[in-house]
C-alpha cells in the first residue's frame, strides 16, 4: 500500500476505478442499488415521522474489490470535493414583540382574533428536522391556538360563541398575572354543514416534487375528498408555468373521477400563483352556492416566480375577491423555498385561515377532525378590545397577536377588516398583567406623570369588548363583560398553566427575553400532561418537541460534543 501513497490523488482514483471496473462490477450495481434503496427507505420513513429500518447487508467483497475500497478511502483524506449545501429561500415576515405598556398612559388595546395554526405545525417540522426555527417562524397566538384549552361551548346559536376569561398568577413571575381569554364557537356536525364549493387550487410547479410537497399533498387532499357528501361540488385548479383547469365542478359523490384527478398530477415548471388564483376564483363563482361553503384550498409552497410575483399586487387580488363572499384558505407544504409569509397574509385577507401541512396526522387533523371549522364561517370581523383599570393594572401585555393589533378606533368601524371563527373553532388569548403596587413593574416611573392613576370600579381589573358580524352581514355586534379582581384565582387551572406553557415555549424559541428567565425545566413542567390530558397525543409530543428546542437552542447536541453558542436562527445541529 505504501507505493499508493507516491502517486497523484488523480492516478489513485484511476487505479481504483480500474480495479472496481475490473473485477466488482456485479459488486458495485448491487451497491449503488442498495444505496438508492436506502435513501427511498430513508424519504418514506421521515415523511412518516418514523425512524428507517436497518439498511440491507452490503455486498461480499473479494479481495481486489476490498484493496479498491481502501484505496478510494484513503485518497479521500487528501481530497474531498466541494459540496454545495441547499440555498434556503424560505420566507418569514419580521415583527417585534408587542411592547409593554403603562395602563395609566394607554389603558385600551385592541386586536383581531386569529385562528391560524400554520406556525406550530412549520416549527414542529423544523425541530424534527433538527434545525432550529428562525424567530420571525415563531408566533405564539399561532402556538396557543393549535391546541383544545376546553373553553365551554355556546348553550344556543343566538351568539354564535361563547366568551370565557380566567386570571391567576403567571407562572414565571408570581408578582404577575395571566389573564386568559377563551371564545368558543357553536359546533356543527358535517353532515349537518350546508352545501359546499369547493376549488383546489393546486401547485404543481417544479419546486413541489419532493415528497414532503406533490405527494403529500396529493395524499391530504384525498382525506378530504373522501368526506365530501353529494350536495357538494369540487373543482381542481393547477398552476405552474400557465394555470390550467384539472376538474370542473364536481358532485362529491364522484369521488373516483376527483381522486383519479388528483393522481394524475405532476410538478414541473416555474410558478405563476397569481394566473392560477384568477382561475380559482372563476371557477368558484361559476359554482357558487346561496347560502352554502364557498371557498378555495390554495395549497403551496410559496414559491410564486413569474406572472403576478408582487405581493402586494396579490393582496389586492385576494382583498377584492373576499367581497363575493368566496373565501381563500392557504395550506402550506415543503421546505427550503416554503414562503410563510405570503401565505399567512393571503389567508388573512381572504377571510380564511392558514394551516402547514408537515405530514399526513397533520392533514387528517385540518381537513378532517376539523372540516367544519376549516370550511364553514359561523362569525367574521371578530375584533377584542380590553379597557385596564390603572387603579388596579400598572402594566399589561399582548402575548402574540403582533400583526393582528388594530387601531382603538378600528374596533367599531365595521368597514375594517378582522379575523372569522368557524363552527367549533376556539381562540385562546393571553395578557400578562402587572397589578399596581407589585414591585414587578418594568417600565420606569414618569418623571413628570401624576402620582396616582385614578381609581374607576375598584374590583374591575379591566373590562373586556368583543365585536362580530353575522355571516353576510355589514353590521357587527357588541358583546361586552368585566373581569373582577374577585375572580382571581390563587393558582392557574390545568388550561390555563399548559396555555402558559406554551407561550413560554415560543418565547424560549424567539430568544427568551419576555418571560424573567423562566426555563425549559418551568415550561417542561407546566406542559406535562395531567389528569384526563394523558391522553392527548398532540400535548405528549408538545413535551417532546420542548426536549428537542432545548438540545437545539442550549448547543448540547453538537456533534462534536462541545457546547455551541451559536444562536444564529436556523441553524442545523447534528443528530
Amino acid at each position: 500500500m505504501h507505493r499508493y501513497h507516491s502517486l497523484s490523488t488523480a492516478r489513485v482514483a484511476t487505479l481504483a476505478a480500474a480495479l472496481v471496473a475490473g473485477l466488482a462490477v456485479t459488486a458495485c450495481n448491487s451497491t449503488r442499488e442498495a444505496a438508492v434503496a436506502r435513501e427511498d427507505l430513508a424519504t418514506t420513513a421521515r415523511q412518516a415521522k418514523l425512524v428507517a429500518p436497518p439498511a440491507p447487508p452490503a455486498p461480499v467483497m473479494y479481495a481486489p474489490q476490498a484493496m479498491a475500497r481502501s484505496i478510494v478511502a484513503d485518497a479521500s483524506h487528501w481530497y474531498r470535493p466541494p459540496v454545495a449545501a441547499p440555498t434556503n429561500t424560505e420566507n418569514y415576515a419580521d415583527f417585534d414583540d408587542n411592547p409593554v405598556h403603562r395602563a395609566s398612559d394607554q389603558p385600551v388595546s385592541t386586536f383581531s382574533i386569529d385562528v391560524d395554526t400554520g406556525s406550530y405545525a412549520n416549527v414542529r417540522r423544523m425541530l424534527v428536522d433538527g434545525v432550529r426555527p428562525p424567530a420571525d417562524a415563531v408566533r405564539a397566538e399561532e402556538f396557543i391556538n393549535y391546541f383544545d384549552h376546553g373553553h365551554p361551548a355556546p348553550t344556543s346559536r343566538e351568539v354564535p360563541f361563547r366568551v370565557s376569561t380566567e386570571l391567576a398568577p403567571a407562572p414565571w413571575n408570581a408578582g404577575r398575572q395571566l389573564l386568559m381569554i377563551g371564545i368558543k364557537g357553536y359546533d356543527v356536525p358535517r353532515q349537518a354543514l350546508p352545501p359546499a364549493n369547493l376549488v383546489l387550487l393546486v401547485d404543481t410547479s417544479g419546486s413541489m416534487h419532493s415528497a414532503d410537497k406533490l405527494p403529500l399533498l396529493k395524499r391530504a387532499m384525498g382525506m378530504l375528498v373522501r368526506q365530501l357528501r353529494p350536495q357538494d361540488t369540487i373543482s381542481i385548479v393547477v398552476y405552474a408555468g400557465s394555470a390550467g383547469l384539472v376538474l370542473p365542478p364536481t358532485p362529491g359523490d364522484r369521488q373516483g373521477e376527483i381522486l383519479a384527478a388528483l393522481g394524475q398530477l405532476q410538478a414541473g415548471g416555474s410558478t405563476n400563483g397569481g394566473a392560477g388564483i384568477q382561475l380559482a376564483y372563476d371557477m368558484a363563482r361559476q359554482g357558487y352556492v346561496d347560502g352554502g361553503v364557498n371557498r378555495i384550498l390554495l395549497a403551496t409552497d410559496g414559491d410564486f416566480n413569474v406572472g403576478t410575483v408582487d405581493q402586494g399586487a396579490l393582496e389586492t387580488l385576494v382583498a377584492d375577491q373576499r367581497r363575493s363572499g368566496i373565501a381563500l384558505t392557504t395550506l402550506g407544504f415543503g421546505s427550503g423555498n416554503y414562503n410563510d409569509a405570503l401565505a399567512e397574509r393571503l389567508a388573512d385577507l381572504g377571510n380564511g385561515n392558514h394551516a402547514y401541512i408537515d405530514s399526513a396526522l397533520e392533514a387528517r387533523r385540518v381537513l378532517v377532525e376539523a372540516m367544519g371549522s376549516t370550511l364553514l364561517t359561523i362569525a367574521s370581523d371578530v375584533k377584542i378590545q380590553v379597557e385596564f383599570n390603572p387603579a388596579l393594572v400598572a402594566e399589561y401585555r399582548l402575548i402574540g397577536y403582533e400583526n393582528r393589533v388594530l387601531r382603538n378606533e378600528d374596533f367599531a368601524n365595521d368597514k375594517v377588516d378582522a379575523g372569522e371563527i368557524g363552527a367549533g373553532h376556539e381562540v385562546t388569548a393571553l395578557y400578562e398583567i402587572t397589578p399596581v403596587d407589585s414591585g414587578e413593574t418594568r417600565l420606569p416611573p414618569l418623571r413628570y406623570g401624576a402620582d396616582q392613576p385614578r381609581a374607576t370600579k375598584s374590583d374591575e381589573v379591566a373590562h373586556l369588548r368583543l365585536r362580530y358580524k353575522q355571516p353576510g352581514s355589514d353590521h357587527s355586534r357588541l358583546v361586552e363583560t368585566p373581569i373582577l379582581h374577585s375572580d382571581l384565582r390563587p393558582r392557574a387551572s390545568d388550561s390555563l398553566r399548559f396555555t402558559a406553557a406554551v407561550a413560554g415555549f415560543a418565547d424560549a424559541l424567539r430568544g427568551g427575553a419576555r418571560t424573567d428567565g423562566w426555563g425549559w425545566d418551568g415550561i417542561l413542567a407546566a406542559g406535562r400532561p395531567t389528569g384526563s390530558d394523558r391522553v392527548d397525543p398532540r400535548r405528549a409530543e408538545f413535551v417532546d418537541l420542548v426536549e428537542q428546542a432545548r438540545l437545539l437552542v442550549d448547543g448540547k447536541d453538537d456533534s462534536n460534543g462541545e457546547r455551541s453558542d451559536d444562536r444564529d436562527a436556523g441553524a442545523l445541529v447534528s443528530d
